[in-house]
């Protein structure tokens, strides 16, 4: 397989940019996951490495060597789209065996791959089916199976499972992070959804607006995220951002919320802005019977083992995880505070994380 890197790499559309002078490195054998909203730059990202977009400047480097100048069937690398590119005249074997007769594999080669791929997908019993009759689950392992069976250096998926009921995009989720392990591959995965991304990924690049923002694994990217931007992306509910009306200096280690104060961790850096933001993620946050931070609860989420609550202050809505058989009612005057050190101070400047204790 192969390590992928990508250096300063920028596409221009006109006077659009689609990707701004990205820095990337893709480990061999590794689940890297590109993630972010519509129009943020992944899929063309994507696509450039592939080679089916030409970049406006910058480099691809494949297992060390320039690609940039490479046509796609020159790469070894397999694309997997989201809306399968099938051919629905053709029965799965069929499918599965065109990029090898392209290749001039012999019949012998042909029908020993393509039966390999068939029953690692365990497609096998549907060899013999025209794809146009397959559910959309059955058509995505067929077009997984025209990827993977040839064995590329590395494979690259645009939001393959985008056409997917809810219920089974979870299960192939899963399948498919057990295909990668199982074949040792390099991976590059577009989504715009998360919980993909936080379930398949060893790393994750966060992008927005044609950038990336943070490249980590998905702890990291969860509990120490670099931007408001990726705090507020990642995460269900994302993270609570309260306004903080005073200037951080380094060592600091609590703040002064209305009547409250609270503990924080203690900062390396201060902020050059007076008005920033402390993150607290809802599961960090607790109820409290006096000293804390006052509201009214303004809703109730019921999600099985756990609640949401909305919390109405001063300093905004807050969000706030509890356990599912916590008392609380609708309009409920209640308080709360920090349960732990897992905050974040967001300098109001540039929305750029502060070194702390906790992000060190």
């Amino acid at each position: 397989m192969a390590e992928i890197e990508i250096k300063n790499l920028h596409k221009s559309f006109g006077d659009f940019v689609a990707v701004k002078n990205s820095n990337l490195v893709i480990e061999n054998k590794e689940c890297f996951v590109l993630l972010g909203p519509s129009g943020c730059g992944k899929t063309t990202t994507l696509r450039m490495i592939a080679g089916l977009e030409l970049p406006t400047s910058g480099n691809i480097l494949l297992d060390k060597e320039d690609v940039g100048y490479l046509r796609a069937s020159q790469r070894d690398i397999a694309f997997v789209f989201q809306l399968f590119a099938l051919y629905p005249h053709m029965n799965v074997r069929n499918n599965l065996a065109f990029p090898l007769k392209m290749q001039k594999f012999s019949k012998t080669e042909v029908d020993a791959k393509v039966m390999e791929a068939a029953k690692l997908l365990r497609i096998d019993h549907l060899l013999k089916s025209k794809v146009s009759s397959l559910a959309g689950g059955d058509r995505q392992r067929v077009a997984l199976g025209r990827a993977l069976v040839r064995r590329p250096k590395a494979f690259l998926m645009d939001e393959p499972l985008g056409t997917l009921d809810a219920e089974f995009r979870e299960l192939m989720c899963l399948e498919l992070r057990k295909l990668h392990d199982d074949i040792d591959a390099t991976t590059v995965y577009v989504t715009h959804d998360q919980q993909e991304a936080m379930s398949m990924a060893d790393r994750i690049a966060v992008m927005n607006e044609g950038e990336v923002l943070q490249a980590d694994s998905p702890k990291i990217i969860y509990n120490k995220p670099k931007t408001k931007f990726v705090a507020n992306f990642i995460g269900s509910p994302g993270m609570n951002f309260i306004p903080i009306k005073e200037k951080i200096t380094p060592n600091q280690s609590s703040i002064k919320l209305l009547d409250s104060s609270l503990k924080i961790p203690e900062q390396r850096e201060g902020t050059n802005s007076n008005e920033n933001f402390l993150g607290v993620r809802p599961e960090n946050l607790r109820l409290v019977s006096e000293n804390g931070v006052k509201g009214n609860i303004f809703g109730v989420e019921y999600l099985g083992s756990r609640k949401i609550l909305t919390v109405e202050t001063q300093l905004g809505n807050i969000k706030i995880r509890v356990d599912s058989d916590t008392k609380v009612k609708i309009n409920e005057q209640i308080q709360f505070d920090t349960l732990n050190n897992n905050q974040i101070i967001f300098d109001g400047s540039n929305d750029m994380a502060l070194q702390s204790e906790f992000m060190s």
